[in-house]
């Protein structure tokens, strides 16, 4: 990751109490437009681990949010000021033109949105049973 940023990375990880053997690490950084999408790149080479890499707007640029579970793999979503998943015109066209049922379309819809990568990081998030909040993620 020290190349992705250019610069030393030291990490403090803290032990998770309520999920047994995760470990949490946060680092904040400043860096050019698409920086996240290096850094969770990097990340998904260290195996089983999961986490979360954020992106805040810059000029041009969206803010974005990169999730990653081993078993669900990686997603990628805009993110509105609010800290709405934001969902193109493109890919909704794209779901609504396979004409498939409508658990097909809300199945869909899901993956967009990225509800499986929330639903196993939400917990994480909050800092489930007391743990501290860590966060990766681009600021500035």
């Amino acid at each position: 990751m020290s190349t992705v940023l250019s610069a030393a990375v030291s990490l403090t990880w803290t032990a998770q109490p309520g999920s047994p053997g995760f470990l949490f690490a946060g680092l904040e950084w400043r860096g050019s437009p698409g920086t996240a999408g290096r850094v969770a790149a990097n990340l998904r080479r260290l195996g089983h681990v999961t986490f979360e890499t954020v992106e805040g707007p810059s000029s041009g640029c969206d803010a974005e949010r990169y999730s990653y579970t081993p078993e669900l793999g990686l997603h990628r979503a805009a993110i509105a000021a609010n800290g709405d998943v934001v969902v193109g015109e493109a890919a909704l066209r794209a779901l609504l033109e396979r004409g498939e049922a409508r658990e097909t379309l809300a199945r869909g819809l899901h993956r967009l949105l990225g509800t499986a990568w929330d639903d196993v990081l939400e917990p994480l998030r909050r800092g489930a049973h007391g743990a501290p909040i860590t966060w990766l993620r681009r600021t500035g």
